[in-house]
């Protein structure tokens, strides 16, 4: 499975909502949205460490490495390499 893939996988599976069928655009703005609340964020930055295996400093806490799909990828491309 892609870092895509897995990214959304883990959104959509844990995401607030009341929709039962989330469609996610992999640029959208998911704390814009409503569907973020502050446990979320620390869920998604531990998922983020545990599933690639990269740590995430204090520095790397910017709302804009963690407000969509395509800037988690790009996140975790950027730790990665």
């Amino acid at each position: 499975m892609s870092i895509i893939e897995k990214v959304r996988e883990f959104l959509i599976g844990n995401l607030v909502t009341f929709e039962d069928d989330l469609e996610l655009d992999d640029n959208g703005n998911f704390f814009e949205l409503g569907f973020v609340d502050s446990s979320f964020a620390m869920q998604l930055v531990s998922f983020v460490e545990e599933e690639f295996n990269i740590t995430v400093n204090n520095e790397d806490l910017d709302l804009a490495n963690f407000n969509s799909i395509s800037r988690i990828v790009q996140f975790i491309e950027k730790k990665k390499n």
